[in-house]
């Protein structure tokens, strides 16, 4: 059923409101009259509480394009996949941008400070996510359900919605705990207008994040049995294996075997890349269920909100590309590529391996100059178009789903996680045998395929580059692998150098908002900052 989830009308308010100032993020109140007893007074209420949840991953507000859940920040910087995508790709060798907006050249340049906008806008929608994922959580209790005479399979669908809230809550403190470290932390269990947040240690986080989502897999829903979009069993697993590969950046303990673990289980419940590698980003990728296994659903004409995908659909259209031809009304010229993703092809006619999809024409390969569109090989990835060719419902917001999760990332989870183990957790020739699926599937033969004695971690890395590109791993994996900030891996404007020049390490880490060490004193800003 195609975006169901989303197609539940929302309601306006969802038992926590926003102050009009940043105060205290995790700890917000209401700021209208209509109270958590009216908005949970049925089953019905609990349902679109729990489209909120989901639905604040797609939209900026409940009013479409334009509107804002959160007071104080522009919406077009509290967009969570838009600013995700920034933060992870921007600062790395797969993307750079044109416009000068402020704040955004600061990722690329390695520059940013604690006042960028779009850093605080990522933080505060993230613990935003997680406030209202509190606030269902603390209504969901047996009491609550009794008094409220909710009883039979409405008490059980309730619990269901739970189980599903910790997960997205999970996922969000994930974030928080990959890009900034040691963000401020509250649950169900703290009281609302009463307790300032506390900071958490990233290895803590860690703990509590492993800890939730371990509670949560037997109850989720079997994989591929939820409605779409809706997280299940298979979405927990995925998380806690990309948990697992960085455990040894987030918390300086390696966790391999269990990287190992977790990404066969989420393989072996059934999913399995889809025939087409191009097919993977269009306007009806819902139908590639048997490769995506949790998404961020968008619908052109019910998901309208310029981030998310109609960001990185419109954004990388300029120059010469012809809008119409990937199912939009005109290009914001905006994102390209680094001759470093380029280079990563050995056919540079890009007539072998499919997932070398840039657009040349007009376009320098070299970037002599970040604002200009045309310098750096655009990326043809995200096309609103249909597989039969059809543009997507409207021609402004598109219908391109984002997978946060796929089949294709555990394949390569599994065999990194193996290497690094020095194989003591999982199989060499399984290992091997994912790796080739993947360039089975781009070459669409075995001409791609590689030897055991190829598999390296450093492979695995490029690997990871040509199949997961702009699909917000970049940042991340640089870390994993000492590649992003040192000196022994550069790319063009790395750290504002022409050729590329290494950071200071504390760059691994972005910094706080100054806007909420302001007003929350339980707060350290990170090393650096």
């Amino acid at each position: 059923m195609k975006k169901n989830i989303l197609k539940i009308s929302i309601v306006a308010f969802v038992a926590v409101g926003l102050i009009s100032s940043c105060t205290k993020k995790l700890d917000q109140t209401p700021t209208n009259d209509v109270t958590a007893d009216v908005v949970y007074s049925t089953a019905a209420g609990y349902k679109q509480v729990l489209a909120k949840v989901y639905g604040a991953f797609a939209l900026t507000g409940n009013g479409g394009a334009g509107s804002g859940d959160i007071a104080g920040i522009d919406p077009g910087t509290s967009d969570f996949l838009r600013l995700f995508w920034k933060a992870q790709e921007l600062s790395t060798d797969e993307a750079v941008v044109a416009w000068g907006d402020p704040g955004i050249q600061d990722f690329h340049l390695m520059n940013w400070s604690s006042s960028n906008p779009m850093l605080t806008g990522l933080y505060y929608r993230s613990t935003y996510q997680i406030s209202v994922a509190n606030e269902l959580i603390r209504q969901s209790t047996d009491a609550k359900l009794a008094s409220r005479g909710i009883t039979g399979q409405d008490a059980v669908n309730i619990k269901q919605y739970v189980a599903e809230v910790r997960f997205l809550r999970a996922y969000q403190y994930w974030v928080l705990m990959d890009l900034f470290g040691n963000p401020p932390f509250m649950t169900e269990a703290d009281v609302v207008g009463v307790t300032i947040p506390k900071q958490i240690a990233r290895a803590d986080l860690f703990n509590y994040v492993e800890s939730e989502l371990k509670a949560i897999e037997p109850t989720l829903a079997a994989a591929k049995t939820n409605e779409y979009g809706r997280a299940d069993k298979a979405a927990c697993q995925a998380l806690l294996a990309r948990l697992y590969l960085n455990a040894k950046v987030y918390t300086g303990t390696a966790k391999y075997a269990e990287a190992v673990t977790y990404s066969k289980k989420v393989i072996d419940a059934g999913y399995s890349l889809i025939s087409d590698y191009t097919q993977l980003m269009l306007a009806d990728n819902n139908t590639n269920t048997s490769e995506n296994i949790f998404t961020i659903n968008y619908d052109g004409k019910r998901t309208q909100n310029y981030g998310g995908t109609t960001f990185l659909t419109h954004a990388s259209v300029g120059g010469s590309m012809n809008a119409s031809e990937y199912g939009i009304n005109g290009g914001w010229v905006g994102i390209r590529t680094t001759k470093n993703m380029v280079n990563l092809y050995v056919d540079l006619t890009f007539n072998s391996d499919k997932r070398a999809q840039f657009y040349r024409n007009g376009q320098n390969l070299e970037i002599n100059d970040l604002t200009k569109f045309t310098d750096g090989y655009a990326v043809s990835k995200f096309r609103n178009k249909t597989k039969a060719g059809v543009t997507g419902t409207d021609e402004t917001f598109v219908d391109i789903d984002m997978p946060i999760f796929r089949v294709a990332e555990m394949y390569l989870i599994y065999a990194e996680a193996h290497l690094r183990s020095n194989a003591a957790a999982g199989s060499a020739s399984t290992a091997l045998g994912y790796m080739n699926a993947l360039r089975e599937r781009a070459y669409g033969n075995t001409s791609g395929n590689i030897a055991s004695g190829q598999l390296t971690t450093d492979y695995i890395l490029d690997e990871r580059a040509r199949e997961l590109m702009w699909e917000g791993f970049r940042r991340t994996d640089l870390i994993r692998y000492d590649k992003f900030v040192e000196s022994t891996y550069l790319w063009p404007w790395k750290g504002g150098a022409k050729d590329g020049t290494s950071v200071a390490s504390y760059r691994k880490l972005y910094p706080l908002p100054s806007k909420d060490l302001a007003v929350n004193l339980n707060l350290k800003q990170n090393t650096g900052y």
